[in-house]
């Protein structure tokens, strides 16, 4: 794999997983559409043998994500972000401990509370924007003899928490464990862990990477092979793989990247803006906005602020559900990161975090018009207020 770590991330989004440079080749890479290859003898490491296990089409993807990372090695495409998670929590041993965000993504706490009855581990849940508070829990869980995995989203999903990602990393070491950082909401072009401290990566290419909510697909990256050793293994016998087109699509989607996530963070900052003290809000996250509790923290370890905000409007429960029946243009419904600007109230869903107050809306915010999507909101809020009433 070439080096690109002297290219902006902006250029390596572009030039990363293209074909080698001669005559008639193509400019993008192919889909390669096949199951299994002609092989004999003893397959050496490396070889195409069966595409459970590797094929040429994952590649380009596995090297534009490693090249956006700066990791030294290929990332490894799963068939969907929880296929990546799954596979980054299956390296808690058995018996062992996890520290997690508390506001974690829900289906993250899901899968560490089964790994939990599964597997006899101590499942800590802790603010993780409260650094004395996780690095008690780490030192804690040395001392009951475990060696940690540190489990991070930094911002968190949903309440926009930001780790202190450099000091719980030290800390974790210390304690002799292992730390694994969800990036899916910073994306690299935010921050890239794995500088930060960061033992394991994991994406869900689903959303802002592949862009388009038309993909469902998910990415674990390391620089240490024997833990990417385990995870392809992993990956491979359980059999969460990348479909090719699939692969395809979040590659062509990536091209874009930059793009797409500059003019998104330019409509969250103003839609923020707007937002704070306005007449029909009750509260407004976003680490962009000084008055956010890691507002200073983000600023220093992050690139941007990224494009997802709270938001909880007038009239509670009942007015935030008719909020989102009042939307023309933002849509109602689950996930983030596609061109489109998103709004979903978290608590409708059965597996959220029950601190996550029961009116707060998840804005994913688009790339359209910041005026046209402040415009649709006010009319909405709105309508939510008449609830206060």
């Amino acid at each position: 794999m070439s080096d690109l770590s002297h290219l902006h991330p902006d250029t390596t989004a572009v030039t990363a997983g293209r074909p080698p440079r001669t005559e008639q080749t193509p400019v993008n890479a192919p889909v390669v559409l096949s199951s299994t290859y002609y092989s004999t003898g003893v397959p050496e490491a490396g070889d195409l043998v069966y595409a459970r296990a590797g094929t040429e089409t994952w590649l380009p993807l596995e090297q534009a994500l490693a090249a956006l990372e700066r990791a030294e090695l290929p990332a490894l495409a799963f068939a969907s972000g929880m296929g990546a998670i799954s596979a980054a929590l299956d390296l808690v041993p058995a018996g062992g401990e996890v520290v997690i965000p508390r506001h974690s993504y829900h289906a993250s706490l899901v899968a560490a509370r089964h790994l939990a009855e599964r597997s006899g581990v101590t499942v800590t849940e802790v603010d993780i924007a409260e650094t004395e508070q996780v690095t008690a829990a780490l030192t804690s869980s040395a001392q009951r003899g475990h060696a940690p995995v540190l489990w991070v989203e930094s911002p968190t999903n949903p309440m926009l928490e930001v780790a202190d990602l450099p000091v719980l990393a030290e800390a974790t070491h210390a304690a002799g464990g292992l730390v694994i950082a969800d990036n899916t909401f910073a994306t690299p072009l935010g921050q890239r862990p794995l500088e930060l401290g960061a033992d394991v990566v994991v994406h869900s290419v689903t959303k802002y990477l592949a862009g388009h909510s038309d993909v469902v697909l998910g990415a674990v990256l390391t620089n240490d092979s024997s833990l990417h050793q385990h995870l392809h293994t992993r990956r491979s016998i359980g059999g969460a793989i990348a479909g090719p087109w699939e692969a395809w699509l979040a590659l062509r989607g990536m091209r874009t990247l930059s793009l797409r996530v500059q003019r998104a963070q330019q409509n969250a900052a103003a839609l923020a803006a707007h937002l704070s003290g306005h007449p029909h809000v009750v509260a407004v996250g976003y680490p962009g906005l000084p008055d956010h509790p890691q507002h200073q923290r983000a600023a220093d370890q992050m690139n941007g602020f990224g494009s997802i905000l709270t938001l909880r409007p007038l009239g509670g429960v009942a007015g935030a559900d008719a909020l989102t029946r009042a939307v023309q243009l933002w849509l109602p419904a689950t996930s983030l990161g596609g061109v489109e600007s998103l709004l979903e109230r978290r608590r409708r869903l059965a597996a959220e975090a029950p601190t996550v107050p029961e009116d707060l809306l998840r804005l994913s915010v688009g790339i359209e018009d910041a005026d046209d999507l402040i415009a649709d909101l006010d009319r909405a809020l709105a309508v939510a207020a008449e609830y206060a009433r």
